[in-house]
């Protein structure tokens, strides 16, 4: 579905500037902070999780697996926003758990990184989601 946005100006102003005191953060495809100016759009995401259309949960155990699909979610979402990961200024991740997300980070990083997505991150460790089986659930901000 595609929204409407004749009433704004065809030209964004919209700037990024990406703060990072220190570069440990890199390795991430994240920066310690953004900073926006000129934004005329501002959307906040409820968390994605790996679930069909119809609400079931999908690749039970499967972290990567889970992961992508959030993903895939939450870029249907941008999308109906009429916006792409690039403008994904915040991201929290949360996962019920925190040692395999980062002994499969070599995998996930690249899912968002390769769509163009290097946002201010936060990840948390929680003990279940609203779904037993899901293990991460992904909620974002972007800005246009």
């Amino acid at each position: 579905m595609s929204r409407n946005y004749s009433h704004l100006p065809q030209k964004s102003t919209m700037q990024k500037r990406e703060i990072n005191p220190t570069d440990w953060l890199q390795g991430f495809n994240i920066n310690h902070g953004i900073e926006v100016t000129g934004g005329q759009r501002v959307l906040y995401l409820s968390g994605q999780t790996s679930n069909t259309a119809d609400g079931a949960p999908m690749h039970a155990g499967d972290l990567v697996a889970q992961f992508g699909v959030a993903w895939s979610n939450l870029k249907d979402a941008l999308a109906a926003a009429d916006m792409t990961p690039s403008n994904i200024v915040r991201l929290n991740m949360y996962t019920t758990d925190v040692d395999a997300f980062m002994a499969a980070a070599g995998e996930l990083v690249p899912i968002y990184a390769e769509d163009g997505c290097k946002p201010a991150c936060t990840l948390l460790g929680v003990s279940r989601l609203f779904e037993p089986e899901l293990m991460i659930e992904l909620e974002a901000t972007a800005v246009a």
